[in-house]
């Protein structure tokens, strides 16, 4: 049996406090990574209609290299035709109307069309259901996990963009048209929390 003298055994009890310091600490270090990289996940949003019914999902992830988002929404069970399809500011879903989840998400100064949530209309066929891909660089996931959350909304009816040519409108289009698009009532909500 080898007998070290007290210093080398002192040094080799340092190390291996040292190492098993640098462990944890490595260890620290992926659990904060996974829990950021989870701020920065793909969203999955479940869409339920007035009744609470389950209406679709729609997926929610960062396309890289770009930066920008990509928005993959299947739905079924509503009317035949165009639909609004946006992100709303608020993540609250309080039904039969969905108000609680304001309007859409948007900087100040933004008209409809160019609204930050403003997406591409939903076509829903003949047999109730609809899908959508469309990307996006107007918004982030933390845009959307912000400290109140966002929402997804599904509107009864086609959404216009506040495109109302002069002749129709020689003073241009109306406030309502310029918020919503006069894409109708809020017929599907799907809450996005907080981050």
């Amino acid at each position: 049996m080898v007998r070290l003298g007290t210093g080398v055994a002192m040094r080799l009890r340092l190390l291996t406090a040292f190492v098993a310091a640098v462990a944890a600490c490595c260890a620290l270090a992926v659990v904060g990574s996974a829990q950021r990289s989870s701020r920065s996940g793909p969203l999955t949003v479940t869409l339920r209609d007035a009744g609470h019914k389950l209406v679709g999902t729609v997926r929610i992830a960062a396309a890289a290299p770009t930066g920008a988002v990509e928005i993959r929404a299947v739905v079924r069970g509503l009317k035949p035709g165009f639909h609004g399809f946006h992100v709303h500011a608020v993540g609250a879903c309080e039904a039969p109307s969905f108000k609680s989840a304001m309007g859409h998400l948007k900087h100040a100064g933004q008209a409809h069309g160019g609204h930050d949530g403003d997406l591409p209309s939903l076509l829903v066929k003949r047999n109730g259901t609809a899908t959508l891909r469309a990307t996006t660089d107007r918004f982030t996931l933390g845009d959307l996990r912000d400290r109140d959350g966002s929402a997804v909304m599904v509107h009864a009816g086609a959404d216009n963009y506040a495109n109302i040519p002069p002749r129709y409108a020689p003073s241009g289009p109306d406030q309502e048209t310029l918020d919503t698009g006069d894409s109708g009532d809020r017929v599907a909500c799907g809450r996005i929390a907080p981050g």
